[in-house]
């Protein structure tokens, strides 16, 4: 009995000491994570980002930005259930993340964006409801930090959708929101997306989604150039070369 004691003792020592040793790497593995983001290489940032978790399951940084790189994954996925489990997968880590740290600007950011992607599979009823959830994680991420682009984007997005529903999708609106939120119009989404290309300029996906909204605007000069920024603009995002050939496509039917 005295030696499978010590044996235990000795095994849960050695446990220990590798965890230890592997939570001192975790640093590094955020940063080979965020390093993989940075070069487009979204599958690896997942596991670079997962391993982090693997070690510390409580770690806000590691958990938020994983459910980026599930979003990020899974848009470019063609099978429609496989791209919806990994939204899924990134909106669990994204309340996960909020959960770790409830002032956490990005976890809410990236909880508005997976409850959005989870929403564009949806069928319009689905649509519909899942767009007062994103509202209010987007609107909450802003008031912890007024100063973040993307949030601004997404922001810009959901006014957008919300002031052009179809009539369908009105019906919804009607019995989930108590009808189409009075604060929702195409030009409050197109102050969202400037202040986005404000705070972030160089970011392409903001430019072609202005140029998007000052169309339904009827601005066409301010559009055309906005789609010109955006085929101008050095790449920085994975998606920035479908942004490209959309705003391309655009500008040819403008001019």
């Amino acid at each position: 009995m005295k030696n499978l004691a010590f044996m235990m003792i000795v095994f849960i020592s050695i446990l220990c000491l590798s965890q230890a040793g592997y939570g001192q790497e975790i640093p590094t593995l955020i940063a080979s994570g965020d390093s993989a983001h940075k070069s487009f290489d979204n599958p690896g940032a997942l596991a670079f980002y997962a391993k982090v978790l693997e070690a510390d399951s409580t770690n806000y940084e590691a958990t938020w930005k994983l459910s980026r790189a599930y979003v990020d994954v899974g848009e470019i996925l063609s099978e429609k259930e496989e791209r919806k489990a990994y939204y899924k997968k990134a909106e669990a880590l994204a309340n996960k993340a909020v959960e770790i740290n409830p002032d956490g600007a990005k976890a809410h950011l990236y909880l508005s964006i997976a409850i959005g992607r989870v929403a564009l599979d949806a069928g319009k009823k689905e649509q519909v409801r899942l767009s007062k959830e994103v509202k209010a994680s987007v609107d909450r991420a802003l008031e912890l930090d007024a100063k973040d682009d993307i949030a601004w984007h997404v922001l810009g997005r959901w006014h957008r959708k919300m002031a052009t529903l179809g009539w369908i999708q009105k019906k919804f609106a009607n019995i989930f929101l108590g009808g189409i939120p009075k604060e929702a119009s195409v030009d409050s989404s197109a102050r969202c997306f400037e202040r986005a290309v404000s705070i972030n300029p160089e970011h392409i996906n903001h430019h072609l989604e202005l140029g998007i909204t000052y169309e339904k605007l009827k601005e066409k000069e301010k559009a055309i150039e906005q789609y010109q920024l955006v085929l101008s603009l050095p790449k920085k995002d994975a998606d920035d070369d479908e942004h490209k050939k959309h705003a391309e496509k655009l500008l040819k039917k403008l001019q």
